[in-house]
């Protein structure tokens, strides 16, 4: 895979040695156990797989190499690049404005900008609409676009599903920007409707089934389909593709009722005529991270520290899977860290940051999970480990022990 050039400060002085040492032992990713880094009075469990994946570092190369390469412009980014407050506030101290903010309301109105103006599409990419207004403006909207080539498969996939008279089922929140991306892609070529989880996916089921009166859909589901949408006639053929950040698992769940259900209806001897196999529509590294996640919780660990972006998706479902199975505490960074018995952090469920005491445990060893989001850089992670090392006087030397991993 295409190794990128970012900036050194996002990187780790141990966890990229790391995560290649784990490489070579484990080409394959079979083995998704995580890394024991045992320092005595506190045993750190880092997941096999976390942080910057493929698409975010292409995004932060292009956005950094825009910058050197045109210091007497102005540069715009549409939103945030991706969903991490450091790494935003970083391309924002050298200059670089919001557009808009991750809802899509604006900061900066559209006659503002000239043709001589850059404009960076973020990560999670953007609308035909908005692609449109760009190149009204004189604006190339594909010169400096940092879309994530998986959240593009995605799209490529709705297209042929639409080239072949499927309505698209898109697994997404409706508000998030790679959703409505998606959603902007998919309906021009297909009918589209989107579902925020399984719970909306047996809702749309029973529409199909003829279980509930058709005009109760555009209720259900207003804001969420596609223009003239028909539901007795755009739901008789269906494929599904997801935000790319969404849990896997919960994808296959809803193409795996989806499909049952069209066997109920038509019989599975003519379910090919009825659903379509979307399964490669699923991010390879939030596959990965997920997988790595249910390894790391096979272990025995007193709590989990998720590192990441309050608003990022792919973060707070790791989030999920951790709070089912011991406390958790969701980070933006080590700041957050406030002392050995306090620690500020974001509850997925209020949306607010809250404090909790005493949440290191009185033990003679501390089990600690240790994970991060794809738009979490390495750096980031690593000094919430060296925090938290520091609460524990007598444990070993962080340096020693990762020699002895490594080697």
């Amino acid at each position: 895979m295409k190794k990128f050039d970012i900036p050194q400060f996002y990187r780790s002085s141990f966890i990229t040695r790391m995560k290649n040492a784990r490489k070579d032992l484990d080409p394959r990713k079979k083995d998704f156990s995580p890394t024991k880094l045992d320092f005595g009075a506190v045993r750190f469990l880092l997941a096999r797989h976390f942080g910057f994946c493929y698409g975010v570092e292409n995004a932060i190369e292009i956005a950094y190499k825009t910058i050197e390469e045109n210091p007497d412009k102005r540069i715009f980014l549409l939103s945030e690049m991706i969903h991490n407050p450091g790494v935003n506030l970083d391309l924002q101290k050298l200059g670089v404005k919001f557009l808009m903010d991750t809802a899509g309301n604006h900061l900066i109105d559209w006659s503002e900008l000239t043709k001589d103006d850059i404009v960076i599409i973020p990560a999670f990419g953007t609308t035909l609409e908005i692609e449109q207004k760009l190149n009204e403006l004189g604006i190339d909207p594909y010169r400096y676009n940092t879309t994530c080539p998986f959240v593009e498969k995605v799209w490529n996939r709705s297209e042929q599903l639409g080239k072949q008279n499927y309505t698209v089922i898109i697994h997404g929140k409706h508000y998030h920007e790679e959703t409505r991306a998606t959603f902007s892609h998919s309906k021009t070529n297909a009918p589209s409707v989107i579902v925020r989880d399984i719970n909306e996916a047996k809702i749309l089921a029973s529409f199909i089934l003829d279980e509930k009166p058709s005009e109760e859909f555009y209720k259900i589901f207003a804001g969420k389909y596609s223009e003239n949408f028909n539901v007795k006639k755009d739901l008789a053929r269906v494929g599904v593709v997801n935000q790319t950040t969404m849990l896997a698992t919960e994808t296959q769940e809803i193409a795996d009722l989806l499909k049952s259900t069209m066997v109920k209806k038509y019989g599975s001897e003519n379910l090919k005529d009825h659903f379509a196999d979307t399964r490669d529509t699923l991010c390879y590294a939030t596959n990965d991270n997920q997988e790595a996640t249910y390894a790391l919780l096979k272990e025995p660990a007193d709590f989990a520290i998720v590192v990441g972006g309050y608003n990022s998706s792919n973060t707070s479902h790791i989030v999920e899977l951790c709070e089912e199975k011991l406390p958790t505490y969701f980070i933006s960074s080590e700041e957050k860290i406030i002392s050995s018995t306090q620690i500020k952090h974001f509850d997925i469920h209020s949306h607010q940051e809250k404090i909790t005491n005493d949440f290191i445990p009185a033990k003679d060893k501390v089990d600690i999970i240790l994970t991060s989001g794809a738009s979490c850089p390495d750096a980031v992670v690593e000094a919430v480990l060296r925090k938290v090392h520091s609460f524990f006087p007598s444990a070993k030397e962080i340096e020693k022990v990762i020699e002895e991993i490594i080697k």
